[in-house]
């Protein structure tokens, strides 16, 4: 009786441990599928990020399938970060092209890794925003400011257990950091966009195209004074 025993315990572990080799093959997949989606559409390559996606969104959903006789490995640390990365992925993609936010159902995911996602894909906008910063699109950049904003307002008002969440708390601090710092590098765009905008009208009301070039022939002397080169003036002799 105990070899029968010892036997089906040893078939069942052997197919758990099948089970997990092929689910740390497919989570290693799905993070790379989810990188190089993330990747295309920082480079507004939106129809291979799309591409990608859903090829992840496939492999995920087959894996979660094959994970149901096996709940303690789809709620292994490997599986819901892989989980995540989808989650983040599709978030960014989301909010880049101002299409609807997929759900946890959609990605076949739990809320904790859903909101996890979320605060990572959050981060991931401030490199967008930097970058139609250097372009001169700070308005555009403003926008999202606000969608990091919103995302933060929501997430530090869950206030739960990190055993519950999955250590979102976490998360939410390093979306509060980064959004502080968006904020300050966008504030100072904003201001030097001000001040041109100022210079241009003060330049329109004197005439000139650039104020540098109003002051380019005026020599500064030692005590501040400014006058024209050859315009020397001579005490009297």
């Amino acid at each position: 009786m105990l070899i029968e025993t010892i036997a089906a315990i040893e078939a069942e572990l052997t197919l758990k441990n099948d089970a997990r080799d092929l689910t740390l093959r497919r989570s290693r997949e799905l993070i790379r599928y989810c990188a190089h989606a993330i990747r295309a559409a920082h480079r507004h390559e939106f129809d291979e990020a799309q591409r990608l996606l859903q090829t992840a969104q496939a492999a995920a959903a087959e894996m979660v399938t094959d994970l149901a006789v096996h709940q303690d490995l789809y709620y292994a640390g490997y599986t819901q970060d892989a989980l995540k990365e989808v989650t983040e992925a599709f978030l960014v993609v989301a909010f880049v092209t101002a299409a609807p936010l997929p759900t946890p159902q959609d990605l076949h995911v739990v809320g904790a890794t859903y909101l996890r996602g979320l605060a990572e894909a959050t981060t991931e906008l401030r490199r967008f925003a930097l970058d139609l910063v250097r372009r001169g699109e700070v308005a555009e950049a403003e926008r999202y400011l606000d969608i990091m904003d919103d995302v933060y307002s929501h997430l530090i008002a869950l206030d739960y257990p990190d055993a519950i969440t999955g250590g979102l708390r976490r998360h939410t601090d390093t979306v509060r950091g980064v959004l502080e710092r968006t904020r300050g590098d966008l504030t100072v765009a904003v201001r030097q966009d001000q001040m041109r905008a100022a210079l241009h009208s003060f330049e329109q009301r004197l005439g000139v195209n650039n104020l540098a070039t109003a002051f380019s022939d005026v020599d500064f002397g030692a005590d501040g004074e400014g006058q024209p080169e050859g315009d020397e003036s001579h005490e009297p002799g």
